[in-house]
């Protein structure tokens, strides 16, 4: 199964006057991160990057100035991408961008159902939130301390870490390991291969916060003395 995470950055927020400056891709195969990466620069064509996407990505019209176009970079894309289920954080602003993209070139749209919303994953596994790339980073254990503005490849390589939490893709206590015991390095035959169980070197962080506790005591205090819920919470101790 092969999965790109992507992100994009761009001049602004319509995307049928603003234009994609850059673009990063992360390639996952069997939710393990391959190593294999897309990242681009891109140049808006005349289109100037509005001042509150400039605080946000720090990508000025001048970095963009010799970069290739939009149309140049397409057929790399393309090829990158073929095939694979398309990720993103938010997926609906960045597929907006790409078929207006797509569409002044006279390309079809981006098939629907290649895409998956990690944001809607998040709410739904984690409904009280919050639910931003720098929460769930935090929530999870993941560094990144790197992330002082908003970079497409950056950004990329974290949600796919992100990504494999969210859909439970590492297995929370074991690996698996194979381990070819022959001795002669033969790996064609699978008779002497072991799996090896190994745990997790320190475990996960809590996946509910502090604040999520505090709201539910809250909800239950509110429910009234009657409320099924604390009949039930009584007879269990």
């Amino acid at each position: 199964m092969r999965e790109i995470i992507f992100d994009t950055e761009t001049t602004g927020l319509d995307p049928s006057m603003d234009r994609i400056i850059e673009i990063g891709a992360v390639e996952l195969e069997n939710r393990f991160i391959t190593g294999r990466n897309f990242h681009v620069y891109i140049n808006p064509e005349g289109r100037e990057v509005h001042p509150d996407a400039l605080a946000v990505h720090g990508i000025s019209n001048e970095q963009l100035a010799d970069k290739p176009k939009f149309s140049e970079i397409l057929q790399d894309w393309l090829e990158f991408t073929e095939g694979a289920t398309l990720i993103a954080h938010n997926a609906g602003f960045d597929v907006g961008f790409f078929n207006a993209e797509f569409a002044r070139l006279g390309f079809p749209p981006i098939d629907p159902d290649r895409i998956v919303d990690s944001l809607s994953l998040a709410r739904r596994r984690h409904p009280m939130g919050p639910n931003s790339l720098d929460a769930l980073c935090r929530r999870y254990g993941i560094d990144n301390s790197m992330r002082e503005k908003h970079g497409a490849l950056l950004d990329s390589e974290l949600l796919a870490e992100v990504y494999i939490e969210l859909v439970g893709g590492k297995q929370a206590a074991l690996s698996l390991e194979m381990r070819d015991t022959s001795g002669n390095g033969d790996t064609e035959d699978s008779s002497d291969e072991t799996i090896v169980l190994r745990t997790r070197p320190s475990p996960l962080p809590p996946r509910i916060s502090a604040g999520e506790i505090e709201a539910h005591r809250r909800l239950v205090e509110g429910l009234g003395e009657k409320a099924l819920w604390l009949a039930g919470t009584k007879k269990g101790g």
